[in-house]
């Protein structure tokens, strides 16, 4: 039989055929009903076509072999433009449809989609090998079972769990020892990556166990919560909602600057403070730039602003580059003083601002680096943002009478 003549490659033919003849269908004119019976249709018609692609790939071995290839994944992504990673899987899908034929034929019948196939033929596979043939069978039909209402996503979770359905007995060791290895590995491939790039921006990565990530997430989540901030802080320049990716980054910054450092670790009896070192002409100046102690620069209104609350420590330097003042943690305002600035502002004191006291910092109207004592009376509330603006020589902070500010960006 010719390679034209063989079945399948008559129904890719005709395949590419019937596509071809509703290309200049327009959707947009279909009922709701017509729409929702096509995209259920074509979904089981995507499961029997990927179904027969993976099987036929993954049993083009001698396709590889005539050109050289380890196996005709690498091949089809070549003369597909796929990348290796999808063809890959497709390779991985139609071998594990091989040893599970049940999935093949669900999948045929396009009841089961190529994700929830992957995800069964993984659980079952992952069994203790002590697990027999029986059991292993029971399982992989009670996740077909569960298939009918369960994505790839829940059924994932499910199988790690499948022991304690079709195997009681055996699932409860197994899953604490799962647990276990997944833990000595989460724990053994911690790392943490930070680049500076040079132009303000500092980028990283970072792999942790599962629970600490959720609770990192849990903290940023509640410090980016909506009801925390003003609708202008939920805003980006351009007056567009800020997506969460930003307002989690804007979360993680005050979680950093505003971390105790009662809390930090201590090396050589010196709590790890950030010190900025610059000149006394720099710390009064509106348009000056201050040194960080790891060689890196920020502007002098910035340094200013982290002051208050950062913890970052001025070194204010002489015309002789000797110290004239180093910046003590007594220029912070105590717990009892934020307690009384709350109670005494209520929050933000910005006009038109209804950020709540716990979302603020503690501003001092006469700075602290110009002298400005850590007290009440020199003290008011201001979110993140209009602290910022408090520092930003870009802007001129006018306090009313009712201890409400004001900004107005300067001419």
């Amino acid at each position: 039989m010719s390679d034209r003549l063989h079945p399948i490659v008559e129904c890719a033919g005709d395949l590419r055929s019937t596509l071809k003849g509703v290309a200049s269908v327009e959707p947009a004119f279909m009922t709701t009903g017509q729409k929702a019976s096509a995209l259920v249709a074509l979904a089981a018609a995507r499961s029997q076509l990927d179904e027969l692609a993976a099987r036929v790939l993954a049993a083009s071995d001698d396709l590889a072999a005539d050109h050289g290839l380890r196996d005709a994944s690498a091949w089809l992504a070549v003369q597909t433009r796929t990348t290796r990673r999808e063809a890959r899987q497709d390779l991985v899908l139609g071998r594990a449809l091989e040893r599970h034929p049940s999935l093949a034929v669900a999948m045929t019948a396009g009841e089961l989609r190529s994700e929830q196939a992957r995800v069964i033929a993984e659980a079952v596979d992952v069994l203790p090998v002590h697990v027999d043939t029986e059991t292993r069978d029971r399982a992989e039909s009670a996740l077909l079972v569960l298939a009918d209402q369960h994505d790839a996503r829940d059924l994932k979770q499910i199988g790690k769990r499948i022991l304690d359905v079709v195997a009681p007995d055996v699932g409860e060791s197994h899953e604490a020892a799962t647990l276990a290895a997944q833990e000595s590995r989460a724990t053994a491939g911690v790392e943490l990556t930070l680049i500076d790039d040079g132009e303000g921006r500092c980028h990283g990565r970072f792999t942790v166990p599962t629970h600490v990530g959720a609770i990192l997430k849990r903290h940023l989540l509640a410090l980016a919560n909506p009801a925390r901030h003003t609708d202008a802080e939920l805003r980006d320049e351009s007056g567009d909602w800020k997506p969460q990716r930003r307002r989690l980054g804007e979360a993680l910054v005050e979680y950093v600057e505003r971390y105790p450092v009662d809390s930090a670790p201590q090396t050589a009896g010196v709590n790890a403070t950030v010190v900025v070192t610059m000149t006394l002409e720099q710390l009064l100046s509106d348009n000056a730039t201050a040194l960080l102690d790891d060689g890196t620069r920020m502007t002098a209104g910035q340094a200013r602003r982290l002051a208050c609350e950062a913890r970052i420590v001025p070194a204010v330097l002489g015309t002789r580059s000797q110290p004239l003042d180093l910046g003590r943690a007594a220029r912070l305002f105590t717990k009892a003083q934020r307690v009384a600035l709350g109670l005494r502002d209520g929050g933000c004191t910005a006009r038109g601002c209804e950020t709540s006291a716990s979302g603020c910092h503690a501003h001092h109207d006469d700075p602290w680096s110009r002298g400005g004592l850590t007290e009440l009376a020199n003290g008011r509330l201001l979110c993140p943002r209009h602290h910022r603006l408090a520092h930003d020589p870009r802007y001129a902070m006018t306090v009313h009478a009712d201890n409400k500010v004001s900004y107005a960006r300067r001419t």
